[in-house]
């Protein structure tokens, strides 16, 4: 019975190998080895203690949860140089032994939060080589306490997930070099003590916060692990912001700079440290007065120039510093914006820019225009308060916690482009002053403002966006009680209402095209008519003239019934130049007709061309005998 069991034992153990890979038991550890054999997938028979799995070099294109299930004992995990594009979340879920994953010369896009979750003891993670241009911020969080060695080198990273690799203790190497990072976040390696690797080289830095981390290198034998750190391939901008980096005197290191120009393409190690100097800011220009309206938008502008680009600040009028909020904005470049300005925000603005080698100031006055006020008219109960358009009309309803019902607010008439705003004539008991319209588009955030004389009860709003969403509220600005109150301001209602898409393109172009094919049609009918006149009647006066071409003749007689001959008339030659007298006869009948005729036909086409005698004769002919129909010439 020996044999046929032993049989039986070989052929259970080949049947947990897959069949394109090769197993192998050594030392009471299963590797599987499948590398270069053409793999789609993940084979589904890998015996499940297997310790080693080597997957590289084929085409696997995604990884799941059952690629990996009940797989506790794996320790490495090779999936090298295949084509991943994606990782379900958890596919890692039941690796908790794992310690080295490969996953370099994929096509990876981005790691989402669940993507490597599962092995907590992961100490080797090696990313590079694909097309990561996005890793989420939690990624890495089970094995921040355990991961050493992490490389995410040649990808798209512009950013990395910095508070979790700040976030682990035991790591010895990073490696970013080959992305496109263009800053570092202060202190990003402070809590790294074990770090003694860190390359940075060829992506976009210009310049790099001072960071304890890279004083290390200097002193061996002070440093818990010294480090070697490379950043050449960055576009150095060697002013005074890299001076405490060119102090620590790296000799072996073969970084250039990049910038100012006067420094371009110098060794950066080799420029004395007098040459990292800063320019203090300037302000180049600045808004000097700015008066506004009361509720519309205010934008105070400000410009600096200086080596590092300034940080720019803004201080109000209770000398306060100025930054984002519901009313207010302040922009890197230098700008600030209120969005709806109210009598509290009037005064003096103070611009400030700051870099490491001073600060520059500049003084913007704003004035706030109040709305008209109304004279001293007295106040009676139930009176609105004092004016506050700070806030969007939506707004302080909601905050005042009562919405009129009447009178209601229309829109109708709404075109692509315009729309008619309509409403009551309001409780008489509430004297009006003015109305102002607020309103704004699904386009464009922007509060537009109207104001509309107490008298009018509509208004045609124009110039509106085709096929937008509209948001109005109509504001009924009460007089104020005394000379120092504010107007106020009660809410008479809101609408909303959506123009109408555009004309198609196509119905206008349409028209364009049908216009002007009419145009060039009659057009050129008419030139092909004149052309067609013009060679008709220069045809008939070169026929014409053909015909009665002056020849050298010395005498002309006609032809008669024998009769006694008339004697010929001279006639007196043309001048300038001189030619040989002709005379004609017409046996026409009726010579004032001939006569007439040839004068006409002569004058016309004198005036436009010259014949072959160089020009035709002045005189007209006159016939004689009344019965011969036709002109006949002789010589004599």
């Amino acid at each position: 019975m020996a044999p046929p069991l032993l049989l039986l034992l070989l052929a259970s153990g080949a049947a947990a190998c897959p069949l394109p890979c090769v197993c192998q038991n050594l030392s009471e550890s299963l590797s599987t080895l499948c590398a270069h054999r053409g793999l789609l997938f993940v084979p589904p028979n890998v015996d499940r203690r297997t310790v080693e799995l080597r997957l590289a070099d084929n085409f696997i294109q995604a990884l799941g949860p059952p690629d990996f299930r009940n797989m506790t004992g794996l320790v490495d995990l090779t999936l090298s140089r295949n084509a991943i594009t994606r990782i379900g979340a958890r596919a890692f879920g039941d690796l908790e032994s794992l310690r080295s994953l490969h996953l370099d010369g994929n096509r990876l896009v981005e790691l989402g939060t669940g993507s490597l979750r599962g092995p907590i003891n992961l100490q080797h993670l090696i990313l590079s080589g694909n097309q990561l241009g996005r890793i989420a911020p939690g990624a890495f969080d089970d094995f921040l306490e355990s991961l050493e060695d992490l490389d995410l080198s040649y990808n798209n990273l512009r950013q990395v997930p910095w508070a979790g690799i700040g976030a682990m203790p035991a790591l010895h190497t990073l490696n970013l070099d080959h992305n496109l990072i263009d800053a570092l976040p202060p202190g990003a390696f402070a809590q790294l003590g074990q770090l003694s690797r860190l390359d940075l080289t060829s992506n976009r830095l210009a310049t790099l916060a001072p960071d304890p981390l890279f004083s290390r290198g200097r002193d061996a034998e002070a440093s818990p692990a010294p480090l070697v750190l490379s950043f050449s391939g960055n576009p150095l901008h060697c002013n005074c912001e890299l001076l405490w980096l060119r102090r620590l005197a790296r000799p072996d290191d073969l970084e250039t700079c990049a910038s100012p120009p006067g420094l371009a393409g110098r060794y950066f190690w080799a420029v004395p440290e007098g040459e990292f100097s800063c320019e203090p800011p300037l302000i180049a220009r600045h808004t000097q007065r700015l008066w506004v309206l009361e509720g519309q938008r205010a934008t105070l502008r400000c410009r600096a120039l200086g080596d590092p680009a300034p940080t720019m600040h803004w201080v109000g009028p209770d000398d306060r510093l100025v930054g984002n909020s519901s009313r207010a904005r302040a922009f890197p470049n230098g700008t600030l914006e209120i969005g709806v300005t109210g009598a509290g925000d009037a005064g003096g603005y103070t611009c400030i820019a700051t870099n490491p080698a001073g600060e520059a100031t500049a003084r913007v006055e704003l004035r706030v225009l109040a709305l008209p006020h109304g004279g001293n008219t007295s106040a009676e109960g139930g009176r609105p308060g004092p004016s506050d358009i700070a806030a969007s009309a939506r707004t302080a309803a909601e905050g005042e916690g009562t919405l009129e019902s009447e009178p209601a607010v229309q829109v109708t008439e709404v075109t692509a482009t315009s729309g008619l705003v309509s409403w009551g004539p309001g409780r008489p008991a509430d004297p009006v002053w003015m109305f102002q319209i607020q309103y704004n588009s699904s386009e464009d955030e922007t509060l537009i403002y109207r104001i509309v004389p107490a008298s009018s009860h509509h208004f045609l709003l124009k110039h509106l966006v085709p096929g937008a969403d509209y948001d109005l509220c109509l504001l009924a600005l009460s007089p104020a009680a005394g000379p120092s109150d504010l107007t106020a301001t009660r809410l008479l209602g809101c609408a909303h209402f959506s123009t109408l898409p555009a004309t198609p393109l196509c119905h206008a172009l349409q028209a364009h095209v049908l216009g002007g094919t009419l145009t060039v049609a009659v057009g050129g009918v008419l030139v092909a008519a004149l052309l067609v006149f013009t060679v008709a009647l220069l045809v008939r006066g070169r026929g014409a003239g053909n015909g009665r071409l002056p020849l050298k003749l010395s005498h002309v007689q006609s032809q008669t019934n024998g009769g006694p001959s008339p004697t010929p008339k001279a006639h007196p030659p043309r001048s300038p130049p001189p030619r040989p007298q002709r005379s004609c006869s017409l046996d026409l009948g009726d010579t004032g007709g001939c006569y007439g005729y040839a004068r006409r036909l002569g004058g016309a086409w004198a005036r436009r061309s010259h014949s072959v005698h160089g020009g035709l004769l002045g005189a007209g002919c006159r016939g004689v005998g009344g019965s011969t129909e036709r002109l006949e010439e002789s010589v004599v």
